[in-house]
């Protein structure tokens, strides 16, 4: 499925236009509160868990049902919805999302906290879909990859500040009044979004401009792509092909699947295995948002000008910082360390697992490999939080870390295979 380029409604056909930094930023703003309200629950599971009456795993698959919603339907949503104005459906999507967070918060049972859910994904997975290709129809085709960074930086954002901070609210206040207030900054957001995300329509100019177009993905912070060292790295890059973008978007759905078999339940194993105090942790969760913000960071700086190299060392780190947490159970000091290193892997990780995406999927077809990968990484948080549901009832609390250190492991091998098989298929000579 793929959506009529969308057009500007004051669109600049040159690269040297004015980069749209408050259209991105809202897009950013939109999909951190997104994200956030997908996964609050994972900071809340024992405040939940214990008002409706259910157990920790049944908290967990909340998040599960949230992202299978995503998976099944945001394709056909997006699809039925493709001939309405894109900025009205994104502010309404927003408001959708507030509704369902303030619908959480009042539902008496977990029967009615379920369905809150599925209408927080209907909208979100339909956000998603968008909200990527929005931001590329903002700019000339050669600045898409930092226009993606900086909308999406909302997304990577969310996953590593907005559960710490979700957390910290929900235990001072309440899990419900962190649903609240979720519920009323989403609709703040949705007033944001309106104000300062240009409106776009068919036949946008940027597809027709005739400047060249790099397979380079510019890092966050860079204002132009240097044009000499753009024709050495477009050599060192695959080609551009259907395999690639099935792989990344494979690779991406199966790293997720083992960080969220982990990472929906690092509330009770921190408390439970680690030791941390209740209390505390709060500010361990924060420790770990702060360390993904700087990971972050250091995409926008250097590695993302490097993914081929950048992920495999990526995904090695989180194996060893979680099997450093697994060693060091009931050991604070060093479980920080080693919680705070995979912070920081993680914070970086999903955009670089974006950017190898993008370059290596042909121009043609970026919108609907933009829709698989939304897919394959919903499906893998979704497939993650239902397995370690799994795992936890069955072969328990500590058996969780375990199972994400061999699906890292399992991914490094498909990261360097994967690469390997590109790298040859490019150099085959052309029939």
């Amino acid at each position: 499925m793929t959506l009529a380029p969308p057009r500007p409604t004051a669109p600049s056909s040159t690269p040297s236009a004015r980069f749209p930094w408050a259209g991105l930023i809202a897009i950013a703003v939109a999909t951190f509160l997104s994200i956030s309200g997908e996964m609050l629950p994972t900071g809340l599971l024992p405040e939940m868990s214990a008002d409706l009456g259910v157990t920790e795993s049944s908290i967990g698959l909340l998040v599960s049902v949230f992202a299978f919603t995503v998976v099944l339907t945001s394709t056909g949503l997006t699809h039925l919805t493709r001939r309405l104005p894109r900025h009205l459906i994104v502010v309404g999507l927003i408001v959708v999302l507030a509704i369902s967070a303030g619908l959480t918060a009042i539902a008496p049972t977990y029967e009615l906290v379920l369905a809150s859910r599925v209408l927080g994904g209907l909208a979100h997975g339909m956000f998603w879909a968008i909200g990527g290709a929005y931001a590329g129809h903002l700019v000339p085709r050669d600045q898409v990859g930092r226009a993606l960074a900086v909308a999406m930086s909302g997304g990577t954002l969310a996953f590593v500040l907005g559960v710490p901070l979700g957390t910290a609210l929900g235990q001072a206040l309440g899990w419900r009044e962190a649903f609240g207030i979720l519920a009323g900054l989403m609709a703040l957001g949705a007033v944001f979004v309106y104000k300062f995300l240009p409106p776009v329509g068919r036949g946008t100019a940027h597809e027709s401009t005739s400047e060249p177009v790099t397979d380079a993905v510019p890092t966050l912070f860079d204002d132009t792509a240097p044009p000499a060292g753009a024709a050495v790295r477009r050599r060192r890059l695959p080609k551009p092909s259907v395999l690639g973008v099935v792989l990344s978007c494979v690779i991406t759905a199966v790293f997720m699947i083992g960080h969220y078999s982990f990472f929906t339940y690092i509330t009770p194993y921190l408390v439970r295995s680690t030791g941390v105090p209740e209390r505390g942790l709060a500010g361990w969760l924060f420790a770990f948002g702060v360390a993904g913000a700087v990971g972050l960071g250091m995409v926008g700086w250097f590695l993302g000008a490097r993914p081929r190299v950048s992920i495999p060392i990526g995904v090695a780190v989180v194996g060893l910082a979680v099997t450093g947490m697994l060693l060091f159970e009931g050991m604070l000091v060093p479980s920080l360390v080693a919680f705070v290193l995979w912070g920081v892997t993680f914070g970086a990780l999903p955009p670089l697992f974006q950017t190898r995406m993008l370059q290596v999927a042909p121009e043609r077809m970026r919108d609907l490999a933009s829709a698989f990968y939304t897919t394959g990484f919903n499906a893998g948080i979704g497939g993650g939080a239902l397995i370690g549901a799994l795992v936890l009832d069955g072969a328990g609390l500590d058996s969780l870390p375990v199972l994400y250190i061999v699906v890292a492991a399992v991914v490094l091998v498909a990261v360097l295979a994967s690469d390997r098989l590109l790298a040859r298929r490019s150099a085959r000579p052309a029939a």
